[in-house]
């Protein structure tokens, strides 16, 4: 009997045991990717056979046979994966959410900015790099002018030290060589090229695109260096609320927010908000004069999708105002315009308006319209300069394959509007605004020639009333060798008509003044750019894109401010002679496990004028501003454990030409190797909507030498002698024969600085 009792004892203990030794347990969650919900993710267990896939709304659940330790991963394609330790006890559900976010390739991302059609990255004829929001959280900035420093290429240039006003160089060309695109039409350009470029907020920024090289064939005129197209956010995909705040040691603080809201069953409404203010003076140079602008900014942003079924309707507009001033530390508002104390005070008040619509017809017919009126109230000092542009622009185009063909045409007009305080819109002593129309149009063939090779040609025609017809006709071949090596070949060429002031304000702002020579014809260039795409795939999550380019542009006619012939001018003419800009660069994605990532580029820019002296003898010399050498760098790791995310970003340029003021002035003609560099620490709980970050910007702590403001003691030349030819005098006291210049500035004279910020995003 006792066997018989211990026998059932033992297979009843034995039944217990089993039950809970396989007393199942589960873990469910939600899986974002950039914080939105996202279905068909993989969810497996590791080291098992445990596993599921996400539904629509993001939610998955996995049913485990025991308890223990186990690892979860996440995955997905496009995504860096996730994977969260866990342990599991008797009966437990665990809920686990991950966060999973884009990896920064940009191999198949869309774009429009080459061919005017949203189409693969890998398919476009024309070679365009993307740089995502992500990219630029990597550095923030309060604007996009300071957040394009990390393209390699592409260099934000300040004009001014007092001013601080600024353009952007693209392969060592003027800043007016350069279009800004807004959703791909020109809302930026003229006068707010060179003051309002800094008033784009980085809350509306979904990507920024950027083609190298002429593109007057589809844009038209200042599209001769490149162009910038910022594709704003759509109200669809948006997040409900997000907000980014950021501080600084200098005390500037800047505050973007962006919501969305419905208004009926199919309209999406995106609003935008951006503050920046700036008024803590800093002298750390010594020379009596701001270091840094000081800066009172807002821009209102909307942009609204009317939700057309299988169609295209948008509308959008931005109202931004600036109040910015800098000068003499002791500057007050009540100085403005002053002779005692020196300041440049600059307000500005513009509106944006810009839509697309596609027609409702079987054909695919879109129209474009965008307007903009920006109006400057300004004083350099004791001269003043009220300035008024508005630029309106409207294109209709149709595309339709036919065909091996995918045609693209259009017609386009562009209505500019110009009027300021100068002698630039005076004639006989009679206010004479100028206004120019300039209509045209465009046609475009990509010919699918095979699945290796796509030949695209185009053509564009536009009309000026004082230059007469302008034909601007492009030629790319792409031969795709497999789809990890891409040739691309294009050739074309550009033109711009010139408005002077919107490109050299610094005659306001010394002692020079504008001189024409003659009546400017408009300028002509002719490029041609070779480039190659190599991808690799180095394991499950590892990616490098090598993306290389050489490119040749040769100018006629180009229109260049001469420093250099008198000291107390700046000369304006047509080039007797040609400028070559030509060149090599190599950008380098790279994306590796365990949470490393890096972008790289580097580029060997030779920008050239060869002109004819007073003598017929042909010279070539090298423009200034213009560096040989230029690197850039994002280099990231993710410690997962912590959810912590760091960050370094830097740049570094070569020796530049600096516009000195005579053969006496003793500052370097050539500015030093110098590099801006930063790191950032960001933070995130998994599945939060909250960010952290904070870090040091300009981590060497480098400045411009601390002369760069000539004669910066007397700033309105009262002790400066000129002979009857207006020559400046050597004295005792200005041994030199200097005035006052702000010009020679080639980098930010802002030194290092912490700065901490909190995101938070809502979907």
């Amino acid at each position: 009997m006792r066997n018989l009792i211990f026998r059932f004892s033992f297979i009843v203990i034995a039944l217990l045991h089993s039950l809970v030794s396989f007393a199942r347990v589960s873990v469910s969650g939600v899986v974002t990717v950039n914080g939105a919900p996202m279905g068909e993710v993989a969810i497996e267990v590791q080291d098992s056979k445990v596993g599921s896939v996400t539904d629509a709304q993001g939610r998955f659940q996995l049913v485990i046979a025991q308890p223990g330790t186990y690892q979860i991963r996440a995955s997905f394609i496009g995504c860096r994966p996730e994977v969260q330790k866990i342990t599991l006890r008797e009966s437990e559900q665990r809920e686990v959410n991950f966060e999973l976010h884009e990896i920064e390739t940009g191999l198949d991302e869309v774009v429009v900015s080459g061919t005017m059609k949203a189409v693969s990255r890998s398919e476009s004829p024309v070679p365009v790099e993307v740089y995502n929001a992500a990219f630029f959280k990597k550095n923030p900035t309060p604007n996009l002018f300071e957040g394009l420093q990390n393209i390699n290429g592409v260099r934000p240039q300040l004009n001014c030290n007092v001013c601080n006003t600024g353009d952007i160089h693209i392969n060592g060309l003027e800043g007016s060589y350069t279009m800004i695109l807004i959703d791909g039409m020109p809302v930026v350009s003229g006068l707010s090229t060179v003051y309002g470029l800094s008033g784009i907020p980085n809350s509306i920024i979904e990507r920024i695109e950027v083609v190298k090289g002429p593109a007057s064939s589809l844009y038209g005129s200042e599209a001769v260096g490149g162009l910038i197209n910022v594709i704003t956010k759509s109200p669809e995909k948006a997040p409900v609320f997000s907000a980014d705040f950021m501080t600084t040691s200098y005390l500037e603080h800047s505050l973007d927010m962006a919501f969305k809201n419905k208004v009926g069953a199919k309209t999406n409404v995106l609003t935008a908000l951006s503050f920046y203010k700036y008024d803590n003076p800093v002298d750390l140079n010594g020379d009596n004069f701001t270091d840094v602008t000081l800066q009172d900014k807002i821009s209102i942003f909307q942009k609204w999708d009317f939700g057309k079924v299988g169609r295209v309707f948008t509308l959008g507009g931005r109202y931004f105002y600036e109040n910015r001033w800098g000068g003499e530390m002791q500057w007050q508002p009540e100085d403005r315009g002053g002779d005692e104390v020196y300041g440049e005070s600059i307000i500005t008040n513009r509106v944006e308006v810009f839509g697309k619509y596609q027609l409702p017809i079987e054909e695919d017919v879109f129209v474009d319209v965008s307007f903009n009126s920006h109006n400057q109230n300004s004083y350099y000092g004791d001269v003043p300069y009220m300035a008024n542009q508005k630029v309106g622009y409207a294109q209709a185009y149709w595309n339709r394959a036919i065909g091996v063909h995918d045609v693209l045409g259009g017609v386009t007009s562009r209505y500019t509007y110009y009027d300021d305080s100068t002698p630039a819109t005076e004639l006989d002593s009679i206010n004479q605004p100028n206004e120019v129309i300039l209509p045209g149009f465009f046609i475009q063939d990509e010919i699918f020639l095979s699945e290796q090779h796509k030949l695209l040609l185009g053509m564009r025609y536009d009309y000026h009333r004082d230059h007469g017809s302008i034909f601007t006709p492009r030629v790319a071949y792409k031969w795709s060798i497999n789809k990890k090596n891409i040739f691309r070949l294009n050739a074309g060429s550009g033109f711009r008509v010139v408005n002077l002031f919107t490109e050299e304000h610094a005659a306001l702002t010394g002692a020079r003044e504008v001189e024409v020579q003659e009546e400017l014809r408009p300028e002509r260039s002719y490029n041609v750019n070779l480039n190659y795409e190599k991808r690799m795939v180095l394991g499950a999550q590892a990616f490098v894109t090598l993306d290389a380019s050489a490119w040749y542009t040769y100018f006629t006619n180009q229109i260049l401010p001469d420093y250099d012939s008198d000291p107390n001018k700046i000369i304006y003419d047509n080039l007797d002679g040609n400028s070559v800009s030509r060149g090599v660069s190599l950008n380098a994605d790279v994306v590796l496990p365990k949470g490393w990532d890096a972008r790289f580029g580097g580029s060997f820019i030779d920008v050239s004028v060869t002109e004819k002296d007073e003598n017929g003898i042909m010279n070539t010399y090298r423009p200034i501003l213009t560096e040989r050498w230029t690197t850039t760098w994002a280099l990231g790791y993710k410690i997962a454990s912590i959810n912590l995310k760091v960050d370094y970003t830097g740049n570094l340029y070569g020796p530049m030409r600096l516009p000195l003021l005579g053969e006496l002035d003793s500052r370097d003609e050539y500015s030093p190797w110098w590099s801006i560099q930063n790191i950032q620490l960001t933070w995130s709980k998994l599945g939060s909507r909250w960010e952290f970050y904070g870090g040091v910007k300009n981590i060497l702590n480098f400045r411009p030498a601390d002369n760069s403001i000539a004669r910066a003691n007397d700033p309105f030349d009262k002790n400066v002698v000129f002979d009857a030819s207006g020559n400046v005098v050597p004295t005792a006291e200005n041994p030199e024969a200097l005035t006052f210049d702000p010009s020679y500035v080639y980098a930010p004279n802002q030194g290092v600085r912490a700065f901490l910020g909190v995101r938070c995003t809502f979907n």
